[in-house]
């Protein structure tokens, strides 16, 4: 289901839909305290080019349109955006925001600023990054998981292996799943086109299956590919989202009403 700028929504919680506008709009709109999970992966406030040759991708097949934000509007950005985020977010629920280290100081002071309580600093690790001659190689990314009242916030520790399962060496599966650290591949674009950035769908299930459970409502402000909404989707969880740019909106809803996705 999708909707395109300028329709309303409504005051009921809206599921299973994805609107064609400005997030920070599109989440005044809607009701304090109905969503369980947020996950999002916020413009980079870089200048970003994505179809730089350095990225190593087919230029022709990226659509155009990425939204930037300038360097010196992004901690005002951030707090309005993460501001709706926390009135629309119950106090059981959770979010999982993503950063590079460029912009990561003015999230976390939003974050701070708005009255989040961060539960997790997580490092992302995946296998290659931008060469570089000068520096060194960036091959991670920042998710910051916090909540609105940790007291009551949802977790479940054992929804993707049981305390006593173990690994052939004798190690605790469970215990190396939840460290603080993953090593998750990014993934490759197999159509014809492709937006410009993706989180893996292994990424996104493994957050989903730990801060949710089947039938939450999951909310991605910045759905983009649409990667959040159709793992959800897979995952039996309602989902929510809005994307600024038509094109991507397009794109994330035809994988949404496609039955490969």
């Amino acid at each position: 289901m999708s909707n395109e700028a300028g329709s309303k929504v409504d005051q009921s919680i809206p599921t299973n839909v994805i609107f064609n506008e400005d997030c920070i709009a599109g989440m005044q709109k809607l009701p304090d305290e109905i969503v369980d999970l947020v996950i999002t992966d916020p413009p980079f406030g870089i200048e970003f080019k994505a179809k730089r040759p350095n990225y190593n991708r087919t230029a022709a097949r990226v659509l155009e349109g990425y939204q930037e934000v300038a360097v010196e509007d992004y901690l005002a950005f951030s707090k309005s955006w993460l501001g709706e985020v926390h009135r629309t977010l119950k106090p059981s629920g959770s979010a999982f925001v993503f950063s590079g280290w460029n912009n990561l100081k003015d999230i976390l002071i939003a974050l701070d600023d708005i009255g989040f309580e961060t539960i997790n600093h997580i490092i992302w690790k995946y296998q290659f990054g931008v060469a570089t001659k000068r520096k060194f190689v960036t091959s991670h990314y920042h998710c910051l998981f916090v909540a609105k009242d940790d007291s009551v916030r949802n977790f479940y520790a054992n929804a993707r292996f049981k305390p006593d399962e173990r690994t052939a060496e004798g190690r605790s599966k469970r215990y190396r799943d939840m460290e603080d650290v993953w090593e998750i591949k990014r993934e490759y674009w197999t159509g014809e086109f492709k937006t410009p950035t993706k989180l893996p769908s292994e990424l996104v299930k493994k957050i989903i299956e730990y801060a949710s459970k089947e039938n939450d409502l999951v909310l991605d402000p910045f759905i983009g590919s649409g990667q959040v909404a159709v793992v959800a989707k897979l995952c039996s969880r309602k989902y929510l989202g809005f994307e600024i740019v038509k094109e991507y909106f397009q794109f994330a809803d035809q994988r949404l009403n496609s039955d490969l996705m």
